[in-house]
């Protein structure tokens, strides 16, 4: 699958918008070994329930499911290592001032390939409470109904 930018996707967090208000998105780099970005290109991976954290001035990437390679070896990788996602410095400091003033995530949206690297699509994201998703669920259906009657 590719989008507007001739970027081929290779995961998605599709309940990303439904759990959370995305404030801020931004790409990143990601540090992959080479049986990683293969399983990549076959598909095979899962980005449900990850999410980013900030540990000694760099940020990293847990719970994200990267399946072990088809044809690998015994260098094949651990599916559910933690992962170096790869920003500037300024960028690192701009997320951690505001992950610590407000009660925000740091979420992926998606995987993708760009100019044949692997790149992360990262939000800063605040969490919606139980009552808020019925809310947008409730207006997602009125705007699907009324596009169907106009």
């Amino acid at each position: 699958m590719t989008d507007k930018q001739g970027t081929r996707i290779l995961a998605t967090y599709r309940q990303a918008t439904h759990n959370y208000f995305i404030e801020e998105r931004m790409e990143a780099g990601i540090s992959l070994t080479g049986t990683e970005v293969k399983s990549l290109r076959q598909g095979r991976a899962n980005l449900k329930d990850s999410y980013a954290v900030l540990r000694g001035g760099e940020v990293w990437l847990l719970n994200c499911h990267i399946s072990p390679y088809t044809h690998g070896n015994i260098n094949n990788h651990e599916p559910l290592r933690e992962r170096k996602l790869l920003l500037h410095r300024e960028e690192i400091r701009r997320l951690d001032r505001k992950r610590k003033s407000a009660a925000l995530t740091l979420v992926p949206l998606k995987l993708y390939l760009k100019g044949g690297r692997v790149k992360v699509e990262l939000a800063v994201a605040r969490g919606k409470r139980l009552y808020d998703k019925r809310e947008s669920i409730k207006k997602r259906d009125l705007d699907r109904e009324s596009r169907r009657e106009g």
